[in-house]
């Protein structure tokens, strides 16, 4: 029995044997070895990368030539350490840690040993490479950014990691991916595929020549353009007015959810992202965690709305039938409840919906608020029907765009409160700063401008997306597809006109540019932080949203400004000076241009309660305005 088992084990052995024989060498091709034979060399040829234009055909990214030092381990021979390094500009341990994170990765595989050489560092190199058995180098392409504009929106590339590689088989040790901005979510069509070449070796491990003539090589596809959305002349002057100041800003067209501009300040010079200093200089970008330059606040700070968020609150009162557009509240300066007071600033009273939405009062829509959170007695269910409403505009969501990072925001609902106050033991009074975008509320500045472009839009908004064309190919169809609010159509003709009249006799009356019907709306937000440990008041947050013209809208927009006092002082201005750049391409209110230019905020991040002036270049200060010397209009 038991030498009939040993038998039967032998049989089963060799038969194991003989049908993988038979499978590798008649039934499986023979490209099936070759990425495993010792005996050839696999040499990659990687393809040209798509080029990236905006939306009107100036070209943004392009390609540079570049070289990359290859190492395969086992084929490294006795060589002189030091002539190699002192070509390759790296110390001896250097090389000594780089070997063997190459050897680790594969003995027999080749990868990177220095990537990115510039052309001088290459011609230095390729005369002396025969003398390093086992490098060789590589031809690749880099990007080449055309603009200093940009950075949060292109992104860069760099070498992926070893999760990268686990995950995607197409990628090899070295290679270069997308890591942030459009370079990162359209990687796939920018990339192109690798092409390879096989080249046969002698036992003394020499090149002769390509493996069976090369009908195994491949040729590399190269990558697709790709058009962009965003308008690079918009872009350039909007970092401009941004500059010594911290925020962002996001520009939509209403009628196609396009990005026109997305602003994120401060910022960098893309380019600083390419080539050998690339590590270092992201490290750099990367520790500067007061300016956090690689944070990009138009799609991941998330901000409490401010006065903005009152007219959500109109068309939410609106559609419930709460309040009715000449319905008119008192202001004594604010509004009493429960012993508290929620002050507002001086301005005519008692105010209709128009006189509310463009005096900015704080009483009107804490009136407003409550009827709609109360309105049929359980104020649980009115919190739900609100949290629906608001929801509609797009906020709370990631809004399912084509763009690499972002944040969903915060809208509040009745599970919040149940969990913070107890079932049932709470009411409007609770959370009445959500009547003035001061509450449990947070936005995005995109969220904020898709907002904008559906109330220019009378009702729908079209998905905020980057891409516009791409080579031989279609956008996502969701981009094209309109989303409507909860809010009938018929409710936002007042709300349209008590923005307009935010322009006329408002709060931003200043700001009005000669030709254009602009439709807006200041707004201030609180700004605490902690201070060895104690949450502490710093200088409140300018907001500003709008769009333009009233009819038919041509450019939404949002834009916070950190610690820039109110709405109408930065935020405001620098909205008004792009949609007159955007729509007329030119900048009449040239007043308002130089105080932007000429004013910034940095003494503000530094010192959150200086007064000494901060000096931008000559002859140009930071007046800091003492809160009580505010214009009284001004909310």
């Amino acid at each position: 029995m038991r030498k009939l088992l040993l038998f039967s084990l032998v049989i089963s052995v060799g038969l194991v044997f003989i049908a993988r024989l038979f499978y590798l060498q008649v039934y499986k091709p023979d490209e099936y070895s070759l990425y495993d034979d010792n005996a050839i060399r696999k040499v990659y040829d990687y393809p040209k990368r798509g080029y990236i234009y905006d939306r009107n055909g100036v070209l943004l990214v392009a390609n540079q030539p570049s070289y990359d030092v290859m190492v395969i381990p086992r084929e490294v021979r006795p060589l002189d350490t030091l002539e190699f390094c002192s070509l390759l500009r790296i110390t001896k341990q250097d090389f000594i840690n780089i070997y063997t994170k190459a050897y680790n990765y594969s003995p027999r595989l080749p990868s990177v040993f220095i990537p990115q050489l510039s052309r001088n560092d290459f011609a230095m190199l390729q005369e002396k490479i025969r003398k390093f058995e086992g490098f060789y180098i590589q031809k690749r392409s880099l990007r080449d950014y055309q603009r200093s504009i940009g950075a949060n929106v292109l992104g860069d590339i760099g070498e992926v990691n070893n999760y990268i590689i686990q995950n995607n088989p197409y990628y090899k040790m070295g290679d270069l991916i997308g890591k942030q901005g459009v370079e990162k979510t359209y990687e796939d069509v920018l990339r192109g595929v690798k092409g390879i070449k096989f080249i046969q070796k002698d036992r003394f491990n020499r090149d002769i020549g390509p493996y069976k003539e090369g009908i195994y090589d491949t040729l590399p596809q190269s990558g697709r353009d790709i058009t962009i959305t965003i308008d690079a002349t918009l872009q350039e002057y909007g970092e401009l007015l941004m500059r010594h100041k911290r925020g962002g800003i996001v520009a939509i067209e209403p009628a196609t959810g396009e990005i026109l501009a997305m602003i994120s300040a401060p910022t960098y010079n893309p380019n600083l992202l390419v080539g050998r200093q690339r590590s270092a200089n992201f490290n750099k970008l990367y520790h500067d965690t007061i300016a956090k330059p690689l944070y990009d606040r138009g799609l991941q700070a998330m901000y409490p709305p401010g006065s903005p968020f009152k007219i959500l609150n109109a068309l939410i009162g609106l559609q419930e039938q709460v309040v009715t557009t000449e319905e008119r509240f008192g202001c004594n300066l604010g509004y009493s409840y429960g012993g508290r007071k929620m002050g507002c600033h001086s301005h005519a009273s008692p105010l209709n919906m128009n006189g509310g939405i463009y005096n900015s009062c704080n009483a009107y829509f804490a009136n407003v608020y409550r009827r709609i959170i109360d309105k049929n007695g359980n104020p649980g269910d009115g919190m739900d029907v609100w949290s629906k409403h608001v929801k509609s505009f797009g906020l709370g969501d990631f809004l399912n765009n084509d763009l690499s990072v972002g944040q969903p925001g915060k809208v509040p609902d009745r599970k919040l409160y149940d969990r913070t106050y107890g079932e049932n033991r709470w009411g409007s009074t609770y959370n009445l700063s959500n009547a003035i975008g001061q509450g449990e509320i947070l936005t995005t500045p995109i969220q904020l401008a898709n907002m904008a472009a559906a109330i220019g839009n009378r009702g729908h908004y079209y998905t905020p997306h980057i891409i516009k064309q791409i080579e031989g190919g279609e956008i996502d169809q969701k981009f094209t597809h309109p989303k409507h609010t909860t809010i009938d159509k018929q409710y936002f003709e007042p709300i349209v006109q008590g923005m307009f009249d935010v322009y006329n006799h408002g709060t931003a009356s200043t700001l009005k540019v000669p030709g254009i019907e602009i439709c807006g709306k200041t707004g201030t937000a609180e700004n605490f932080t902690k201070i060895n440990g104690v949450r502490t008041q710093l200088t409140d947050h300018s907001i500003f949203v709008a769009f333009a013209p009233k009819d038919n809208p041509t450019i939404a927009i949002a834009v916070f400004v950190e610690n820039g006092y109110w709405g109408s002082r930065f935020a405001g201005r620098i909205a008004s000076l792009m949609i007159e750049k955007y729509i007329k391409g030119e900048i009449t209110r040239k007043d308002m241009e130089t105080w932007i230019l000429t004013h910034g905020l940095e003494s503000e991040y530094a010192k959150p309660y200086s007064g000494e002036p901060f000096t931008i270049n000559k002859g140009a200060t930071i007046d800091i305005i003492p809160m009580e010397d505010k214009p009284k209009s001004v909310k």
